[in-house]
């Protein structure tokens, strides 16, 4: 062989000048892509970046050394690898986990909320042989609506006190308040219907509902429950037997006496517990007025709904258990629309749709009551969406809106009875339109994510 072979392409017959290997040479496209194994290895840490300095942050902590990134990853610095892995892996950001619900329904509690309400009722039925012509009546009548419209401020005022400064400041106030309260309805109830077998039902029952009252906000339902064995019993005995009026006077004082005693028990034991120490503030008492007309409008509807029908405020009375329970199911739902919505549309039309399953399902309950109970049961319905959407908007401070519908409410009925109009018409009409007032308002209001905060 006399001349050079072509053994690499080139011009002529010189060999090519191969280059030296560089040091930290860039990797060739075809290989593997070391970057690509990292950000596969990290990826769930770097999709949850929001910025490529946190992704730098991850790399020092891992340990990834100044060399490192630019002998492996051919990178000049740690900062430049770590745009280069944030733009590579797509954004992920995980669901938080679930919260604890703060509204889920307590429903032991709520039931023997549901009994406490309901059985107090029984008095009346042992105690109906007490009283005799209109005038014992009037003192009865007069006596426990003075006593619902002055508890339900006074609970409001307790419940204030109970959140600033805890078991200690609300006994202070019902301390002063639930005595004062009883005596003043006590008092009504003397003078109307003098001293008789009614006046002494007429005390008796303003001193058990100031009882009621402190227990309630101090959450003794047990203990209150417990009180109300012997009306229950007595009651009970009714049916079977005529029972003499001092075992009828017995009973009825001696669940007034229970009552009252655990509650001065309870006031000294919540006393003692101390609080906060703090003054309430200085509104609490014009803040809580609103409540008090609620509970006297309250009052007046159910009266003249008794007066009209007593069954239907005997259903009315045994629902407000799960009117309660479903005053925290809203909240409960509410709760869950404000973290699945996005919108504030979207908020809203799931709060309404809450507002509708809670106030159907309570209606839904009364009209099986009334059927039952053989009641009519479109002024049943009508007073219960009263009760239940102005105790809604109540649990959300707005006070007022529900105490003046209500109160509009009553005052046309009262105004209606006083000029003889056909009862039945007027207590499906008057509820009706307020109950629609209260809805709409209710769903203006409680549409807004602010109302929930």
């Amino acid at each position: 062989m006399s001349g050079p072979l072509r053994l690499l392409p080139g011009e002529g017959g010189d060999l090519p000048v191969l280059p030296r290997p560089r040091k930290n040479r860039a990797r060739p496209s075809w290989a593997a892509d070391p970057t690509d194994e990292l950000a596969e290895r990290l990826v769930e840490q770097i999709s949850t970046a929001v910025h490529p300095y946190e992704v730098a942050a991850l790399l020092e902590s891992d340990g990834l050394t100044a060399e490192q990134i630019e002998r492996r990853y051919g990178r000049p610095d740690l900062f430049t690898l770590a745009e280069d892995l944030h733009h590579r892996v797509p954004r992920h950001y995980p669901e938080p986990p679930p919260a604890p619900d703060p509204w889920r329904p307590d429903s032991l509690r709520c039931a023997l909320r549901g009994l406490v309400f309901a059985l107090p009722g029984l008095a009346y039925v042992l105690g109906a042989g007490l009283w005799q012509g209109a005038a014992d009546l009037t003192g009865l009548v007069a006596a426990a609506l003075l006593a619902w419209a002055f508890n339900q401020g006074l609970s409001h005022r307790a419940y204030l006190r109970l959140a600033a400064e805890g078991p200690a400041g609300a006994a202070r106030a019902l301390r002063l308040g639930a005595p004062a309260g009883a005596l003043a309805a006590a008092g009504a109830g003397l003078l109307l219907s003098g001293f008789s077998t009614a006046g002494a039902f007429a005390v008796s029952q303003s001193l058990y509902l100031g009882a009621a009252s402190v227990l309630l906000v101090l959450g003794r339902e047990r203990a209150l429950l417990l009180t109300l064995l012997p009306v229950a019993a007595g009651a009970g005995a009714t049916t079977l037997w005529q029972l003499p009026t001092a075992l009828v006077l017995t009973l009825l004082l001696g669940t007034v006496v229970l009552a009252a005693g655990v509650a001065g028990h309870t006031l000294h034991t919540a006393a003692r517990a101390g609080g906060s120490g703090g003054d309430a503030p200085a509104q609490a008492l014009h803040r809580s007025l609103p409540y008090g007309l609620f509970g006297l409008a309250a009052a007046v509807l159910a009266a003249l709904a008794g007066a009209e029908d007593p069954r239907a405020v005997i259903v009315l009375t045994l629902s407000m258990g799960f009117a309660e329970w479903l005053l925290y199911r809203f909240r409960s739902l509410a709760v869950a629309a404000l973290r699945a919505s996005t919108t504030p549309r979207g908020f809203a039309l799931r709060a309404g749709r809450a507002l509708g399953l809670c106030l159907g399902a309570y209606l839904a309950l009364l009209a099986a009551g009334a059927v039952l109970a053989r009641t009519a049961p479109v002024p049943l319905l009508a007073l219960g969406a009263v009760f239940w959407t102005a105790l809604l908007l109540q649990a959300f401070s707005v006070a007022w809106p529900s105490a003046a519908v209500t109160l509009a409410a009553a005052a046309a009925e009262s105004g209606a009875l006083l000029a003889e109009l056909p009862p039945g018409p007027v207590q499906s009409i008057c509820p009706a339109l307020a109950a629609a007032a209260l809805t709409a308002g209710a769903c203006r209001l409680l549409g807004r994510p602010a109302a929930h905060r």
